[in-house]
C-alpha cells in the first residue's frame, strides 16, 4: 500500500481555510466564483465573487496551497498584454509561454474575522509593461446553507457605495433584512444587519471601481513590482469585527498564543520509522492535534482551559451539542480542555421550556446553534435548535470521563445537576410509551426526521429497504443512556450522593437487561438497528451495534459475535465499518449514512474492542484508518467516504462529494483509535494511570510525551516485543501519579475484585485515602459485578 500514488482530496473543487467563525472558501484555482465558494462570516456569505484578471485574461495558477490553516498563498504568472498573441484575450497562450515572459502575481490571504490580501505584481519579462489589475468584487449575503443553490438570493437588500476615506477608497457592502415569523405558536421578529468593507491600502497605484470591479492601471519597469492591500473587515448589526493582520506582516498575536498553549500542554507522540505504519501514525496524529485546535470557536472559549472546536470546514462553523462532546470525549487523551468546553457551554443551552418548533424541553440539551441569517431571522429554528436524543445522553458519559481524567472535583461538582437534567428529560420525555425505551420524534414543522446517531432523513430503514418512521428508538441511543446512568452514579458516589448513585445504578442495570432481552436477535448473532413505531425491530445490520460495544451494554459473550459480524465483508470495506451492510437493499456507497464509512464511528468501535478484548479486531480496524488517512494531503481523514470495498477493482475509496474537511470528530478519532491500541484508562481521583498496550506489528514502538493525567503528566515509551507482546517503559514523571499494568475497570477482558483493590490500596498512603479510593473502587466492583451478572444471564 505505501508504494501507490494515491493522494486523495475531498471536495476537490473547494480549498477552505478558516479561523473562528470565519472561512473561506474558493475553487483549486484560489478564485471565488460564486456557487459553493465565497467568505463565510457567521454562516452569512459576505463575498460571493472574488476574483483577478490582468488586461482583461485570468492569470494561470502555479502554485497554490495553505501555509497555516488562517493562511494562504498563490503565484500566478501571466503574459503581459503586448506579448500576447492569437487574440486579445490571449486564450492561445499557454502556462509554459507565460512562465518563460513571466509577469509574476503572488497573492498572500489572511482570515481572521475578515480578509486581508497582500497583491504583488512583479515583471519579469525584461521590457516595461503596462496592464490594468481588474479585482471582481461582490457579495450577496445570502445564508451558507443555501450557497450553490440555483435560486438563492439576499434576504432583504444589498447596498453598494463607492466612497472615500480619508486618502483612500472603500467599497462598502450593507445588507438590511426584517423577517417576522409564526412558527407553531413562536412569534417574533428577526432583525439582520450585516455589511463588509473593502478597503484599499498602501496600493501604488489609486484604484477606480465600476461594475463590480477594483481596478488599478499599472505601469511596471523590467524587474518592476507593484504592491497593493484589500483589507475585507465584515460588521454585525453595526459593530465592526476585528480586521485579520498583513499575512506577510506581524501575527495576531493574541489568538495564537490561546492556541499554543494548547499545543504546547496537549499530549504528544513520536516513533521510530522503519518499514512500520509508525510514521504516517504520528503525522496523521499530529495533524490531527492542530486541526483540532485550528478549528477553535474562540468565541465560546472560557479561557484556555476550556475552548470548543466547530464541527467541521467548511459548512459546519457552529456549535454542534454531540459533536463537541464526541470530540472532547475521543481526544481526551490530548488533554481536557475540549471536554470542559463542551461541557460548561452546553448548559447555557439547555432546554427550559416547551417549544415544539425548535424541539425543545425542560432539560433537553442542544443539538445545534447557528449564527447564519436563516437562523437569526427566523426563518429555520437552528438558532436554538433541540433535534438530537444523543446530545442528552452523552453529556453523563462525558462528564464521567472527565473526571476520570482530571478530578476536578469543583467543576464536576457543578455540572452534574445539568447532567441529572437531561437524564429526567429523557426518562420523563423520550421514554415517549412508558416502555423503558428511549425514542425521537420531531414536533417541528422544520425539524429533523432522525434525530439519533445517524440524523439524515433516509438513514433508518427496514429489512426490504422501505423506510423506518419514528418514533424509533435505536440501539445505541438505548446504550448511550445505560452508559450515562452507569457512569454518573460513579461520580455521584465520589461526591456523597448515595441515594441518587444507587438509583442510577438500579436504572442502568434494569436497561441492561431489558435492552438485551428485546433488541438481541438470535439468528443473527446482531442487535437489532432499532425498535419502530410499532415496537418491531428494525432488521436492518449496520455499524450501530459498535456503540453498544463501546458503551459496555453487550454481554462478554455476545461480543465477540458482534465483533465478528462488524468487521465481515458486508460491513467492514476495507477502509471502517460501513454505516449500512453493502448486501442491504437500501445500500448506497455515496449516501450519508447508508453505505458510506464515517472515521469518527471506528474511533469509538476501537475503545469497543478493547473493552472485550478482541485485539485482533482492533489491530484491523486501526491499521485501515491510518492507511485511510495515509491517502489524504496532510494526513487529515475527512468527514466521511464512500462505502466501496478494498479490492484490486477498487485501490482507494471514493468520496462523499460534500464532506467537510478538516471535520473534528474525524481528527478526535485517531485519538481514540491510539488510546484504545495503548489500552489507558486514567483515574486522576486516585492518581493512578493504568495501561495495558497491546500493539500491532505495524507499530512497534511509539512514545507519548506530555500525557496528562490529574495534576501529573507523564512520558511512557511502548514497545512490542519479538514474541508479539507488548510492553512499556515510563521514561519521566512529573506529579503525584502511579502508572500499572493492568487491565481496566472499564475492561471486560480480565476481573478486577480484589486483585485490583490489593494494588491500588497498596499505593494509597494513609486512611483517608484509602476509604476515598474506596468509594470508586466499590463503583468499580459492583460494575464488574454486574457486567458477570449480566453475561452468565
Amino acid at each position: 500500500m505505501r508504494t501507490l500514488l494515491v493522494h486523495l482530496h475531498p471536495r476537490p473543487d473547494t480549498v477552505a481555510i478558516n479561523r473562528g467563525r470565519t472561512v473561506l472558501v474558493t475553487g483549486p484555482d484560489g478564485m471565488v466564483a460564486g456557487g459553493r465558494h465565497g467568505l463565510f462570516v457567521h454562516q452569512t456569505r459576505m463575498l460571493s465573487r472574488l476574483r483577478y484578471r490582468i488586461s482583461g485574461v485570468e492569470p494561470f495558477p502555479v502554485a497554490l496551497s495553505p501555509v497555516e490553516q488562517h493562511r494562504w498563498l498563490g503565484y500566478y504568472v501571466a503574459l503581459p498584454p503586448e506579448r500576447r498573441w492569437g487574440g486579445a484575450d490571449g486564450s492561445r497562450a499557454g502556462v509554459g509561454e507565460a512562465a518563460q515572459q513571466a509577469l509574476e502575481l503572488r497573492v498572500w490571504r489572511a482570515v481572521g474575522e475578515g480578509l486581508h490580501e497582500d497583491l504583488d505584481l512583479t515583471n519579469f519579462t525584461g521590457q516595461p509593461t503596462r496592464l490594468r489589475l481588474e479585482v471582481e468584487v461582490e457579495g450577496d449575503f445570502v445564508d451558507q446553507s443555501q450557497a450553490g443553490q440555483a435560486d438563492a438570493a439576499p434576504l432583504g437588500t444589498v447596498a453598494r457605495r463607492w466612497e472615500p476615506v480619508g486618502d483612500a477608497w472603500t467599497l462598502v457592502l450593507d445588507h438590511r433584512a426584517e423577517h417576522a415569523y409564526d412558527q407553531q405558536g413562536e412569534r417574533g421578529v428577526g432583525r439582520l444587519w450585516r455589511g463588509l468593507t473593502v478597503g484599499v491600502e498602501r496600493a501604488d497605484a489609486p484604484p477606480g471601481y465600476a461594475d463590480g470591479f477594483l481596478t488599478f492601471d499599472v505601469v511596471l519597469p523590467p524587474r518592476g513590482r507593484w504592491h497593493g492591500c484589500l483589507v475585507m473587515a465584515p460588521h454585525l448589526d453595526g459593530v465592526p469585527l476585528p480586521v485579520p493582520p498583513c499575512p506577510t506582516g506581524e501575527e495576531d498575536a493574541e489568538p495564537d498564543r490561546r492556541r499554543n498553549v494548547f499545543a504546547a500542554t496537549a499530549t504528544r507522540v513520536d516513533a521510530p520509522g522503519g518499514e512500520s505504519l509508525a510514521p504516517v501514525v504520528v503525522g496523521a496524529l499530529t495533524r490531527a492535534r492542530q486541526d483540532l485546535a485550528d478549528l477553535r470557536l474562540d468565541d465560546l472559549d472560557r479561557g484556555t482551559a476550556a475552548w470548543i472546536p466547530a464541527a467541521g470546514l467548511p459548512d459546519f462553523v457552529a456549535l454542534f451539542g454531540r459533536d463537541a462532546l464526541t470530540a472532547g470525549w475521543q481526544a481526551a487523551l490530548l488533554g481536557p480542555e475540549m471536554m470542559r468546553g463542551a461541557l460548561l457551554e452546553l448548559p447555557r443551552w439547555q432546554g427550559q421550556e416547551v417549544r415544539p418548533w425548535r424541539d425543545e424541553e425542560p432539560g433537553r440539551m442542544l443539538h445545534e446553534a447557528h449564527t447564519g441569517p436563516q437562523a437569526v431571522l427566523g426563518l429555520t429554528p437552528r438558532a436554538r435548535y433541540y433535534g438530537s436524543i444523543t446530545t442528552s445522553g452523552f453529556y453523563p458519559v462525558v462528564l464521567a470521563q472527565y473526571w476520570h481524567w482530571t478530578g476536578d472535583r469543583e467543576t464536576v461538582r457543578r455540572l452534574v445537576a445539568p447532567a441529572l437534567r437531561a437524564l429526567e428529560w429523557l426518562d420523563r420525555d423520550a421514554d415517549r410509551d412508558g416502555d423503558g425505551f428511549y425514542e425521537y420524534q420531531t414536533r417541528s414543522t422544520q425539524g429533523l426526521r432522525h434525530q439519533a446517531w445517524k440524523d439524515s432523513g433516509d438513514a433508518i430503514v427496514h429489512e426490504d429497504g422501505s423506510p423506518a418512521d419514528p418514533p424509533i428508538a435505536t440501539c445505541e441511543e438505548q446504550a448511550f443512556v445505560y452508559a450515562a446512568k452507569f457512569l454518573l452514579a460513579e461520580v455521584l458516589l465520589w461526591l456523597g450522593e448515595r441515594t441518587t448513585a444507587r438509583r442510577l445504578f438500579r436504572d442502568a442495570r434494569e436497561l441492561h437487561g431489558r435492552f438485551n432481552d428485546v433488541f438481541w436477535m438470535d439468528d443473527a448473532e446482531f442487535y437489532a438497528m432499532g425498535l419502530d413505531a410499532r415496537k418491531r425491530p428494525i432488521r436492518s445490520i449496520g455499524s450501530h451495534a459498535g456503540h453498544c460495544l463501546a458503551a459496555g451494554i453487550v454481554p462478554a459473550e455476545r461480543a465477540r459475535p458482534v465483533a465478528d459480524r462488524l468487521l465481515a465483508p458486508d460491513l467492514f470495506s476495507g477502509w471502517g465499518v460501513r454505516t449500512l451492510s453493502s448486501d442491504h437493499p437500501a445500500y448506497n456507497p455515496y449516501s450519508y449514512h447508508r453505505g458510506s464509512v464515517w472515521p469518527v464511528e471506528q474511533g469509538t468501535f476501537a475503545l469497543g474492542f478493547l473493552r472485550y478484548g478482541v485485539h485482533e479486531h482492533l489491530h484491523r480496524l486501526a491499521g485501515a484508518q491510518f492507511e485511510l488517512a495515509d491517502l489524504f494531503p496532510h494526513a487529515r481523514l475527512p468527514e466521511v467516504i464512500s462505502g466501496h470495498p478494498r479490492d484490486r477493482l477498487h485501490p482507494f475509496p471514493a468520496l462523499y462529494p460534500q464532506a467537510n474537511w478538516p471535520q473534528a470528530w474525524s481528527a478526535s478519532a485517531l485519538w481514540a483509535i491510539l488510546q484504545a491500541l495503548l489500552g489507558l484508562y486514567p483515574y486522576a481521583p486516585l492518581r493512578l494511570l493504568i495501561v495495558d498496550p497491546h500493539l500491532p506489528p505495524w507499530l512497534p514502538e511509539l512514545t507519548v510525551r506530555n500525557l496528562r493525567v490529574g495534576e501529573a503528566t507523564a512520558t511512557i515509551r511502548f514497545l512490542r516485543r519479538p514474541d508479539g507482546h507488548s510492553t512499556y517503559e515510563v521514561l519521566e514523571v512529573r506529579g503525584p501519579l502511579r502508572i500499572i499494568r493492568q487491565p481496566s475497570p472499564w475492561s471486560l477482558t480480565a476481573g478486577w475484585g480484589e486483585r485490583v483493590a490489593g494494588v491500588v490500596g497498596s499505593l494509597l498512603p494513609g486512611r483517608a485515602l484509602f476509604w476515598t479510593g474506596a468509594v470508586a473502587l466499590a463503583a468499580a466492583g459492583l460494575a464488574w459485578r454486574w457486567r458477570r451478572g449480566a453475561s452468565a444471564g
